[in-house]
């Protein structure tokens, strides 16, 4: 069973920077597509950002674009999310999540098979 633990999350000023870290057990991690979504309170869950099995691609949704970084060490089985220019409206719940199927850059959360138990992130203004 593939287990995705996150942390990094915490409460940070507008404009500040928080890095989101997630360790995923398995021998597999390499093979797996990562991903970041989030969820605020009354929103459904959205897409924040994608990476490869490689980590040679990534994609970011629009909101994030130019300011979240993903990146991933399949040597230590981590995938992080360097968040920078934070905003109020970047508060919720972000989740890590593994596409063992390696599709490329999907923004569909049912594609991801795997979840993290999600950490908060607080933006104040």
């Amino acid at each position: 069973q593939v287990q995705l633990v996150e942390s990094g999350g915490g409460l940070v000023q507008a404009g500040g920077s928080l890095r989101l870290s997630c360790a995923v057990s398995g021998r597999t991690f390499g093979i797996y597509s990562m991903g970041w979504f989030r969820q605020a309170p009354g929103k459904e869950r959205e897409f924040v950002a994608a990476i490869s099995s490689s980590g040679g691609s990534s994609w970011y949704a629009d909101s994030v674009k130019g300011r979240f970084i993903c990146s991933r060490d399949n040597a230590k089985n981590t995938v992080n999310l360097q968040m920078n220019s934070l905003k109020p409206e970047d508060t919720a719940v972000y989740y890590c999540t593994a596409d063992p199927n390696r599709r490329v850059g999907s923004t569909n959360p049912t594609n991801y098979a795997f979840w993290g138990q999600g950490t908060q992130v607080t933006v104040s203004s």
